[in-house]
């Protein structure tokens, strides 16, 4: 077991007043986690401590090399009062394969684990109940060494900070428009791709401007080689249902491994339906629109869950997929999830922690 310090907040905050029209990712907790790693001693001095600005010297690592990984997940409140964690063992393990390709120590599952349930219990009274809302989960880890030259930090803070949050999605559950990036590269295979950092997003800002100038909501990027295999969504991974078959791009190094993604999969399977990861062409996807079988199109990601698409642009082509509705399998698929990350469904398949 963790021993962590803590210290309380001697000033709580107020508490949103209407938890039904919460933004995303924009109010924070009392308190916050933080660990810190020095060379030659490990990971060390676990406290849990007020919600406070970090000090950090100017030429600290994370700043000029990007030294940084982050994770995200959410806790939820049953209807009994339970506490509920989605699949935080996945994420942990994507958190350290992140560690692994940036260079990162690795932080021991147990010590992350105990980490996430620690400061979840101690602000858990922030975690709201209206429909479409939960208590956001940010761990990250920054490089702190004060040092001027390309090389692995020798120091480390790892944190976790909480926000109650409302849907990602201003409209909540309702289709979006997706524009298919065919200019940008967002990662290559080889590169940080498949590794949660910061250095993925901040190369999707200039497509992702693109897009939204032209009234799309996200962007869905093709591989940084040929140019014609779908990869993923700036925010989500992509599934596609084609004359009856899920189909979802196959991991290959620069594509995310969602846990929603694993999730999804693992549902579409058990339900019987014909599942595919492999790698898919916009080409495919375009003939298949022609022909009357591209019968769904959904993301799939912590903050959306799932996020159903009723139009794809690409070049001068566009794709309606139901306009304007939500197709009956991703409304399936959005009710299983978000029913068992609630409670209110049996999980068959052990997604959920309690925290305790």
């Amino acid at each position: 077991m963790l021993e962590i310090r803590i210290e309380k907040t001697t000033k709580p905050k107020q508490k949103p007043e209407n938890s039904a029209k919460l933004p995303f990712g924009s109010i924070f907790t009392d308190h916050m986690f933080v660990m810190n790693y020095d060379e030659g001693k490990g990971w060390h001095d676990a406290r849990i401590i007020p919600y406070q600005n970090l000090s950090l010297e100017p030429s600290a690592m994370v700043f000029h090399y990007g030294q940084e990984m982050f994770e995200g997940l959410k806790a939820y409140k049953t209807d009994d009062g339970r506490t509920l964690l989605f699949r935080p063992q996945k994420n942990i393990e994507r958190a350290n394969n992140s560690n692994a390709r940036l260079c990162i120590p690795q932080i021991p599952p147990e010590i992350f684990l105990d980490a996430l349930k620690a400061v979840v219990k101690m602000d858990e009274d922030w975690i709201p109940t209206a429909e479409g809302t939960s208590l956001y989960i940010r761990p990250f880890v920054i490089a702190t060494e004060p040092h001027l030259g390309v090389k692995a930090s020798s120091s480390y803070l790892f944190i976790i900070i909480l926000s109650p949050s409302g849907a990602y999605y201003a409209n909540g559950f309702n289709p979006v428009k997706i524009w298919i990036e065919d200019d940008y590269v967002r990662a290559v295979r080889g590169g940080i791709g498949e590794s949660k950092t910061g250095g993925n997003y901040v190369a999707s800002l200039k497509a992702q401007e693109k897009a939204h100038d032209g009234g799309y909501n996200q962007v869905l990027w093709l591989d940084g080689v040929e140019r014609k295999y779908i990869e993923e969504v700036g925010a989500m991974n992509i599934f596609f249902k084609i004359n009856g078959t899920v189909i979802t791009p196959q991991l290959n190094g620069s594509i995310l491994p969602g846990v929603t993604r694993s999730s999804v999969v693992d549902l579409c399977k058990s339900w019987g339906y014909p599942t595919e990861e492999r790698k898919i062409s916009i080409d495919e996807v375009f003939e298949a629109f022609q022909k009357g079988q591209l019968e769904e199109v959904w993301g799939t990601g912590t903050a959306a869950v799932i996020s159903p698409v009723d139009q794809l642009k690409w070049k001068d082509h566009l794709m309606p997929v139901n306009p304007g509705k939500i197709g009956p399998l991703s409304q399936k698929l959005y009710d299983t999830i978000t029913g068992i990350q609630l409670g209110k469904i049996e999980d068959t398949f052990h997604w959920t922690l309690e925290v305790k």
